[in-house]
């Protein structure tokens, strides 16, 4: 190989190193899901279940180049219904945000400017908590997306479905958190 191409070759080579090397990976945390397990607060308090429906807290950090806001959802795998279940599902949080705190699905005044919470599988905006069947460990996670546009173009009144199709086509990045749940 000659001087020329064996200089350029370690010149790509430092390049992609350095670009690795430092770009930092894009994450989720939850201090409520930090156990692995789902907290009784974060539980619903409905269909037998006697939590407090507390959304739990949730930070990100190292948002990808040029993101414009994020969505943020919590979703059920595991729900017996052939499609899951989605319990909290949060669009056009500003590019600013880094974190929502605990207890803001049942308070949207606790969302940054502009958030907007969308319908769940509940069948109404909010956090609805879990409530597994008895016996039965579900895996609830949270999903941050950092998303390419302001705001989402859909509805107010968008179904979970209709938010992750379009979130998938404007999504930069995507971080997540799991925790367990059992009753």
């Amino acid at each position: 190989m000659n001087k020329g191409l064996k200089t350029a070759a370690g010149f790509l080579a430092a390049s992609l190193l350095a670009s690795t090397v430092f770009a930092a990976e894009f994450t989720a945390e939850s201090k409520d899901f930090a156990s692995g397990k789902v907290a009784q607060a974060q539980f619903s308090g409905i269909m037998g279940c006697t939590g407090k429906n507390v959304s739990p807290d949730i930070s990100w950090s190292n948002a990808p180049e040029g993101t414009k806001s994020f969505l943020v959802t919590i979703y059920d795998k595991d729900a017996p219904t052939g499609s899951g279940w989605w319990h909290w599902v949060v669009a056009n949080i500003p590019a600013s945000a880094t974190s929502l705190p605990a207890g803001a699905g049942t308070d949207a005044s606790r969302l940054p400017k502009g958030a907007l919470m969308t319908p769940t599988d509940f069948g109404v905006p909010g956090y609805g908590g879990a409530c597994p069947p008895e016996g039965k460990e579900h895996d609830y996670t949270i999903t941050v997306k950092a998303l390419s546009v302001d705001k989402l173009p859909v509805p107010d009144t968008a179904t979970p479905a209709l938010i992750g199709f379009v979130s998938n086509m404007n999504a930069l990045a995507v971080a997540t958190v799991s925790a367990k749940g059992s009753r």
